[in-house]
């Protein structure tokens, strides 16, 4: 397993990012382009992308979100590689960074339909939080912070 911080501008996390879009295309169903609004990648700084065996297994990446705070974004696994803890590493890996970099909490959104990824969080010790932002009042959308 080879993990690589990158940027928004690498193929294969543009790549793998086009999978997590049709896979929640599929699930978030007539929801989705309320979401997609907020989940443009360019211009993202702090991508990470693993590899198994040279191949784009994983992708994740955080932005700032307030002063001490990143947004963890694009979390997905590609189906050949899931099962593997991959997700976990992805997190583990943005903590360590956005630590390096001076930050001390993170926030995200997924939706109910994402359970993998639910657990994922939960097991990581991201705690659920009253939604925030745009995702105020949205029924499908879990919300939830770290503080490291």
């Amino acid at each position: 397993m080879i993990i690589k911080r990158t940027d928004s501008s690498n193929k294969d996390f543009q790549d793998l990012v086009k999978l997590l879009d049709a896979d929640l295309a599929i699930r978030n169903g007539d929801d989705h382009a309320f979401y997609d609004q907020f989940n443009k990648i360019d211009m993202i700084k702090n991508c990470i992308v693993i590899y198994i065996d040279d191949k784009p297994a994983a992708c994740g990446a955080f932005k700032k979100f307030e002063e001490d705070t990143v947004e963890i974004k694009r979390m997905y696994t590609h189906p050949d590689f899931r099962k593997r803890g991959l997700a976990t590493a992805i997190v583990k890996e943005l903590e360590a960074w956005y630590k390096e970099l001076g930050y001390k909490k993170a926030v995200l959104e997924s939706s109910l339909e994402q359970n993998e990824a639910l657990s994922v969080y939960e097991k990581s010790g991201y705690e659920r939080i009253p939604n925030y932002g745009q995702y105020i009042g949205i029924d499908k959308s879990v919300c939830y912070k770290k503080v490291l």
